[in-house]
Parts: C-alpha cells; sequence; structure tokens
C-alpha cells in the first residue's frame, strides 16, 4: 500500500521535474555529439584541401577548430547535467521505495557493523537486509555510516540528545539540502575511506633540509633561464649542463622521499576532493541550532574554512596526476616538477594535515543527523520522545508500532513498564505478535536515545541500556548449541545490570531448549534475579506455567497475551495487546494447516 502525505507528493513532483530535465539533456548530448562530429568532418575535408590540393588556405582551419572546441565544452556540459539528473532520480526513487515500503535489500544495509556479540544488534534487525540501519542511512561516507551505527549500537549521552532533536527538527523540512547532498557524485560513498585520510593526515613529516624547497625553485628557474639563452645562441651549453647537473644531484637525494610523498597523496587525493564537495555544501548552508553550528565551527581552522584548505591541496594533486604527460615527463628534471610538488604537498599536510581528522568527524556528524531528519520527514506520523529523569526506569508508549512493518499495515499497542509495573509476561499463540512487540519496544528504544523520531504517537522514557535475547541460534563452528547461546547471552544480559543504567530486556521464549521443569525453575529465577537488580522487560511464553511469576511478584508483574480465533479453517490474529493470560494455542491447528497428520 502506498503512502501519502506531503512527502510522498513532492518526491512525486521532484522525481518527474528530474525526468524531463533527464529526458532533455540527453536529447541534448545526442545532438551536440552529433554536431561535433560533423564539425569534425568539416575540419577533416578542410585539412585535406589545404594540405592536398592546396585549395584553401590554412586559416580556414580556425573556424571549425573554435567550433569544434566550443561544442566539446558543451557537450561536456551536457553529460554532467545529464549525469546530475540521473542521480537525482536515484535519490527519489530511493525515498519513494522507502515510503512504499519497497526498500528492504535496495540501499546501505550497515552489514559491516553486525556482531553476534553484541547484547541486541542481531536480535532487533539493526543491520543487514531490511535493517533498521537500512530504512534510515543515506549517508554518502563511510564516517557518516560509522556514527550512525554508533548511535544505533549505544545510547548516547543524555546531554546531547535534546540538541541533536533541535537539529534534526531544523533538518527535516529542508530537503533542498539533501538533494544537494546527494547529487554530489555517486561515487562519493565508495571512495572515501575515513582511515585512510586520517592516517595521512597524522602521519610523521617527511622532513626536508630547510633551503630544500627555495633550492628548487632557483634550480628550476636557473635551468629555464640558461636553456632559453643557449636555444637562443645567446649562451654556451656548458652552464645549462652544469645547472641540469645540480638538478640531477637534488633529484638523486630527495628521490626516496619524493616517491613517499607522492605515491600517498596519490592513493588519498581522490578521496579528499570528493570530501571537500561535502564540506563546501555543508559551511554555506544558512544553520541554526547549536548542534549544527558546532559542526560548521569544526569546519573551520585558524578563521580559514576546511574546504578552502582542501582546495589548495587539490590544486597540488592536480599537478601530480600531470606528471603523466609526455612533456611533463620531457622536461620534469629541468624544472623539478616532481620534486617541487612534493614539497608543497608535504607543506600543506605540515600544515594542515593534522585538521582532517576533525573535518572528517564533523562530516560524519552532520551526514548521520542527516539521516536521522530524512527519517523524520518520510515518517511524519512518527514523534520525538521525551526523556524522564533516571531515578526510576521507564518506559511509556502510546500508539507503538513496529518501525520496520509497513505503517498502514501496523497494529498500534499501548505499552507501559516501571517504575512499579517491572515485567509484562506476554503469552499467545505462534505467529501472534509476541515477538513482534519485543523488537518495537526494542527498536524504538534504540530510536530514542540516537535522537531519532519514534514509530509511536508519543514516547517517555528513561534512560535504558537495551538487551534482548529474542534470535539465538546454535553454532557448529564455535560448538555451542542454542541453549548454551542463550544462556550466554542471558550471562551477558546479567552482567549489564552491574552498570549505572537501568537494563530494558526482551527475553523471548525463555530457555525454550530445555525441558519444561528445568525451564520453569531457571525461568523463574533469572527473570526474578532480573527484577530485584532493577532491570523492567518483558517475557514471551508459551509455557503458561511461567505466567504464575505474576503472583510470585506481585505489583511488580503483570500478565499480557496476544490472541487469535479459528475462522472458517484459518487462523486470524488482530495484534493487540490484551490484560491476562492466553486461554489456547493454535499449535495443533498449524500443523493441520500445513498437511500434518495431527
Amino acid at each position: 500500500m502506498a503512502h501519502t502525505g506531503e512527502p510522498l507528493n513532492e518526491y512525486l513532483s521532484r522525481r518527474d521535474g528530474w525526468s524531463q530535465q533527464k529526458i532533455a539533456r540527453e536529447r541534448e548530448f545526442r545532438s551536440v555529439g552529433n554536431w561535433r562530429l560533423a564539425v569534425a568532418a568539416v575540419i577533416a575535408f578542410f585539412a585535406w584541401l589545404a594540405a592536398g590540393p592546396h585549395l584553401i588556405s590554412p586559416w580556414w582551419l580556425l573556424l571549425p577548430l573554435a567550433l569544434f572546441v566550443w561544442l566539446a565544452i558543451r557537450l561536456n556540459r551536457a553529460k554532467y547535467l545529464k549525469t546530475r539528473a540521473a542521480r537525482a532520480l536515484r535519490f527519489y526513487e530511493s525515498g519513494l521505495e522507502r515510503l512504499d515500503d519497497r526498500w528492504a535489500g535496495a540501499g546501505n544495509d550497515g552489514e559491516r557493523f553486525r556482531s553476534n556479540e553484541h547484547v541486541y544488534a542481531n536480535d532487533l534487525d539493526l543491520f543487514g537486509k531490511g535493517s533498521l540501519f537500512e530504512l534510515i542511512s543515506t549517508t554518502r561516507t563511510a564516517g557518516g555510516d560509522a556514527v550512525l551505527a554508533a548511535w544505533l549500537r549505544e545510547p548516547s549521552d543524555r546531554q546531547a540528545l535534546p540538541a541533536r532533536q533541535e537539529a534534526i527538527r531544523e533538518l527535516t523540512p529542508n530537503l533542498n539540502l539533501r538533494e544537494d547532498i546527494a547529487l554530489l557524485g555517486e561515487d562519493v560513498r565508495a571512495s572515501i575511506d575515513d582511515e585512510v585520510l586520517e592516517r595521512w593526515g597524522s602521519a610523521p613529516a617527511v622532513v626536508f633540509p630547510p633551503f630544500a624547497r627555495l633550492l628548487a625553485l632557483v634550480l628550476s628557474l636557473a635551468s629555464i633561464t640558461t636553456g632559453v639563452l643557449f636555444l637562443a645562441n645567446a649562451l654556451r651549453l656548458w652552464p645549462f649542463a652544469a645547472v641540469l647537473g645540480l638538478n640531477f644531484i637534488l633529484v638523486a637525494v630527495f628521490r626516496k622521499r619524493v616517491d613517499l610523498i607522492l605515491t600517498s597523496v596519490e592513493a588519498t587525493g581522490p578521496d579528499l576532493r570528493l570530501e571537500r564537495y561535502l564540506l563546501e555544501r555543508i559551511e554555506r548552508e544558512p544553520l541554526q541550532t547549536a548542534a549544527l553550528l558546532g559542526v560548521q565551527e569544526r569546519l573551520r581552522t585558524e578563521g580559514i574554512n576546511s574546504s578552502r584548505r582542501l582546495q589548495r591541496l587539490e590544486r597540488w594533486i592536480e599537478l601530480v596526476d600531470s606528471s603523466e604527460h609526455m612533456l611533463i615527463r620531457m622536461v620534469g628534471a629541468v624544472v623539478l616538477w616532481r620534486q617541487q610538488i612534493a614539497m608543497g604537498v608535504e607543506a600543506w599536510r605540515r600544515e594542515s594535515g593534522r585538521y582532517i581528522t576533525g573535518w572528517l568527524g564533523a562530516v560524519a556528524e552532520f551526514e548521520a543527523l542527516q539521516s536521522l531528519a530524512s527519517l523524520a520527514y518520510e515518517r511524519p506520523s512518527w514523534s520525538l520522545p521525551e526523556f524522564a529523569g533516571d531515578a526510576q526506569p521507564l518506559f511509556e508508549a502510546e500508539a507503538l508500532q513496529h518501525p520496520l512493518l509497513p505503517p498502514a499495515l501496523c497494529i498500534p499497542n499501548d505499552v507501559a513498564v516501571g517504575p512499579d509495573l517491572r515485567l509484562l509476561i506476554v503469552s499467545g499463540s505462534n505467529m501472534s505478535g509476541k515477538s513482534t512487540l519485543l523488537r518495537a519496544i526494542g527498536l524504538n528504544t534504540v530510536l530514542a536515545w540516537a535522537g531519532a523520531p519514534v514509530a509511536a504517537k508519543s514516547l517517555r522514557l528513561s534512560r535504558l541500556q537495551t538487551a534482548a535475547s529474542i534470535r539465538i541460534v546454535d553454532s557448529l563452528q564455535e560448538g555451542r548449541s542454542r541453549f548454551m547461546a542463550e544462556i550466554l547471552r542471558i550471562r551477558q544480559i546479567v552482567d549489564l545490570t552491574t552498570k549505572p543504567s537501568p537494563v530494558l530486556f526482551l527475553l523471548d521464549e525463555l530457555l525454550s531448549g530445555t525441558n519444561s521443569h528445568d525451564r520453569l525453575i531457571g525461568a523463574s529465577a533469572v527473570v526474578k534475579g532480573l527484577v530485584e537488580r532493577g532491570a523492567i522487560g518483558l517475557v514471551t511464553t508459551h509455557d503458561l506455567a511461567l505466567a504464575g511469576m505474576e503472583s510470585d511478584l506481585g505489583v511488580h508483574a503483570a500478565n499480557f497475551h496476544f490472541d487469535d480465533q479459528i475462522v472458517a479453517g484459518h487462523i486470524e490474529f488482530d495484534y493487540r495487546l490484551k490484560p491476562g493470560v492466553v486461554e489456547h494455542s493454535n499449535a495443533i491447528e498449524l500443523m493441520r494447516a500445513v498437511g500434518l497428520p495431527v
């Protein structure tokens, strides 16, 4: 079912506009290309007339040559605009996929951040195909990915969240900014490697003698002067030969240092060039909130914008790239081309290289904020959470939904746990919605403490350390059974209760890998121990004997359930959380439904 509302209309309108531009630019590209081919034929014909039969003067070539150059410029511009329109189309198509819930598997899934040891990442589908990260991430750099992943993997500092929420409110309606960043180049994500850039910027200096740069400049000028005078018969050969000999000595002395510098900058240069586009766009945006102004401030060092500093390096990189030109190869030793460039690059790195880490960190934070703002724009029914005091653990949600399910198909539920009611025991049939509820609570808690909007009409919560045991599997490589993997996770959750932040535990079918007797004793002991240690949470169960924990814990526990009905031989679910214990199971009906002789 398609999403309706302002984001959809805006995305459709802009997509259609860019589609028309793409068609126009493709038409222009073909037309200019054909004209350039025709002019090239005219140039060839005129050249034959001038060089063969001598019917025209070679000066007749000037006009078609000038026209050919002009058409080449037009063709390059048409190609650039065509590519730009194609990028914009992909940007808005991706947005429409998210609005229409066709986004799973089409975006950046953050698979590299997955960890089986993390206390909730796998259980809550934080990373991977169809994950929370894939829904949210619109970042362009590896650094942006890393910051966003860190915000999702660990609760953020409480003091940072109000400023982050203000930043998201400011960025949410600014679709033009998100579009501009998307159009900076489709190869930005693949190219920029923050770790390589940071290592290059902070590597030990390559030391040249204090006079080396001046000496290289003097020798190159001397080589040019004596060479020109020799060719003009105003000077003998030996002065030019003597200067050239000094040049070769300097080349030999500095060869290893020059090779080291130019090799490293050739590897990092394209990354820095692409990073500059991001820096430049962020710097010129008129921002208001403290967090965003802080990002811009970090992009200014000693009163100079980072993009201007990188632009200076970019000029050096262009000179490095030109070193392979045949003409430069011929005169390189005469003018000490590589040596002067290497010294210029190293001088830039000594002056500005130490700032690269800060620049990349600022851009990464801005990209993560942009991702959360894009989520808020595309999910206007979501809300920013309210943070309660930390004296008592609390999770209180109205109309809570699972963030990864299509909003139009997701059934909302009100959920409240803490401070007095610390445990919800949720029973219900297979496929009734128990695990989905746990993930909805966990994912929205993660979103809230990342500073993001949440899939709820309202959410009020204290600082909580989420911990889950939902998707626990065995491991042949590690020699672990499912039961062993589960009890190790439970040990991990129990250990979290020794830390300052209260734990929000989400336990699905606790200890289902053992017999009923041991399960009842073990599960009851684990859950009671967690509650006694100040944790709050939910445990789901098929074993109605576990529902007896309500009487053991008194006012600190309550039973809830999901129900289902058999209608015309089919099982129907309403996915609504109700008080009390479920009164029946659908396991037999499900087995019969798949054809088992039960």
